[in-house]
């Protein structure tokens, strides 16, 4: 073949080259969801353990009690260690859920996930903490 025909690169080269790139940024994208998931429930446990170190000291100072599903979590505010403005959310924006008493358990905190639906069916399901 004459040199002065082969100059570029085929079409055919250049899809190949535009598959295997869509290919690999798809597999990362994928990747990167899952991580960035597992970070958020990471994080809205570490809000949620700070939230409980409230109600403990709470609890100790109402001789064990805890507050009721009326007073809230706001009740428990003032005991927390990090002085947050208003109640702690979750990673995803939503306000943590608490329960007092919640059938036998003393109390129930929990995050709604991403999807803010309790019961939901997203990969980052709630997530619920509760003392018996």
């Amino acid at each position: 073949m004459d040199r002065r025909y082969r100059r570029g690169m085929t079409l055919v080269e250049i899809m190949v080259v535009v598959a295997i790139l869509v290919s690999i940024s798809a597999v990362l994208a994928v990747n990167i969801k899952a991580i960035w998931d597992r970070q958020k429930v990471q994080e809205t446990k570490l809000r949620m353990g700070l939230m409980e170190q409230g109600l403990q000291g709470y609890a100790a100072l109402h001789r064990g009690r805890y507050p009721t599903t009326e007073q809230g979590l706001e009740a428990a505010l003032p005991h927390m260690h990090s002085r947050e403005e208003g109640v702690p959310t979750d990673a995803w924006g939503n306000t943590l859920v608490y329960r007092s008493p919640y059938g036998d358990a003393v109390y129930s905190l929990g995050s709604l996930g991403a999807d803010g639906l309790e019961g939901g069916v997203d990969l980052a399901a709630d997530i619920v903490v509760t003392l018996r």
